[in-house]
């Protein structure tokens, strides 16, 4: 039996590469938490993230690392099962879902091997800074955006 959503592992993987290559970069050139910028709004800045979103639990004393790296797993087995059972011409929801799985494994790598997530794009306007975030964060954004495009286009369709 074909499985046609499998064909998008590959964008997974790149997701996964990537967001690691970088990870690896910012941690080798950058310092702790001394910005760099790059562009009137943007700084390359290495921070450690040992919550979830927007630092959600950073201070929860250590258990947050396993139980998040536990749901991580968890919510990527449930979007690889989802992937490989897509009927073909899916196109959207499954590079949407691929991204959401290559970015929740480059965070859960993180979480596994250094106990953090490696931050480092650090977006800003005058004084406001946005959370710092990395590759697997953007491709999970992206990836839940086109969730819900998919999502709007399939119900416009049934209407």
């Amino acid at each position: 039996m074909k499985k046609p959503g499998a064909k998008w592992l590959w964008l997974s993987a790149a997701v996964l590469a990537l967001d690691q290559m970088s990870k690896a970069a910012a941690s080798a050139w950058l310092m702790l938490h001394e910005p760099k910028p790059l562009l009137p709004f943007l700084n390359l800045t290495l921070m450690h993230n040992e919550g979830a979103a927007f630092s959600f639990l950073s201070e929860a004393g250590g258990w947050q690392r396993w139980f998040l790296t536990i749901v991580a797993l968890a919510v990527s087995a449930v979007i690889l099962w989802w992937l490989l059972r897509l009927p073909p011409g899916q196109k959207m929801l499954s590079a949407a879902l691929a991204l959401v799985l290559g970015g929740a494994l480059g965070n859960a790598w993180d979480r596994v091997q250094l106990g953090y997530v490696v931050d480092f794009i650090d977006v800003y306007y005058e004084r406001w800074h946005w959370p710092a975030f990395n590759v697997a964060d953007s491709a999970i954004t992206i990836g839940a955006v086109l969730l819900i495009i998919d999502s709007l286009r399939s119900h416009k369709r049934r209407d």
